[in-house]
C-alpha cells in the first residue's frame, strides 16, 4: 500500500514538473510593453490627426526617405523608425519640397513628441536638424501640418496598424 502511494506521488511529481517545464516552453508569458510589430505600423495618430505612413526600417529606406520625391498627400508621412533611442539627425539633401520634422520618444507606454522642425526647405541642404532630444522615430510630413495641428512637444502619438 505505502508503494502504492509513492509511486502516485512520484506520478504526480513527474507530471507536474512536465507541465511546468512545457508551459515555461509555450506560454508566451506577460506582454511585453514594447512596440514589437513595428512594420505592422500603417497610421501614426498625432495632434488628433491619422496619418497614413510609410515605414523606413533599414538602413537604406533610411537613407532614401523621401529625397527625390516630388511630394506628399495631404495627411501622409513617413516613419523613420530606429533600433535604438539616440539623437537622430536628418537633413534635405536631393528633397523636392519642403516638410515638418518630428521627433518622437521610444516610451511604449507614453509616445509623445520630443522635437518638431518645421517648414524644413530644400534649400536648407546642408543644414543638419534635430540631434536635440533623445527619439526613437521620426516623423515627415508636409510642411505646415504641425502649425495647422498645434502640434507642440508633449503631444501623445499612437502608432496603429
Amino acid at each position: 500500500m505505502k508503494k502504492k502511494i509513492k509511486n502516485r506521488i512520484f506520478y504526480y511529481v513527474v507530471l507536474g514538473l512536465f507541465l511546468v517545464g512545457v508551459s515555461i516552453l509555450v506560454w508566451p508569458g506577460a506582454p511585453k510593453k514594447t512596440l514589437t510589430n513595428l512594420s505592422e505600423i500603417k497610421t501614426v495618430q498625432i495632434a488628433g490627426q491619422d496619418v497614413a505612413v510609410e515605414l523606413a526600417l533599414t538602413g537604406e529606406q533610411k537613407m532614401q526617405g523621401l529625397s527625390g520625391r516630388e511630394s506628399l498627400k495631404e495627411k501622409e508621412g513617413m516613419l523613420f523608425v530606429f533600433d535604438i533611442v539616440g539623437k537622430h539627425t536628418f537633413w534635405m539633401k536631393d528633397m523636392k519640397f519642403p516638410i515638418d520634422i518630428i521627433w518622437i520618444n521610444g516610451d511604449p507606454d507614453n509616445p509623445q513628441v520630443v522635437y518638431i522642425e518645421k517648414n524644413a526647405t530644400p534649400e536648407s541642404f546642408p543644414k543638419i536638424f534635430g540631434g536635440i532630444a533623445d527619439s526613437q522615430y521620426v516623423l515627415e510630413v508636409n510642411a505646415g501640418f504641425s502649425e495647422k495641428n498645434n502640434l507642440k512637444v508633449g503631444d501623445r502619438v499612437k502608432f496603429l496598424p
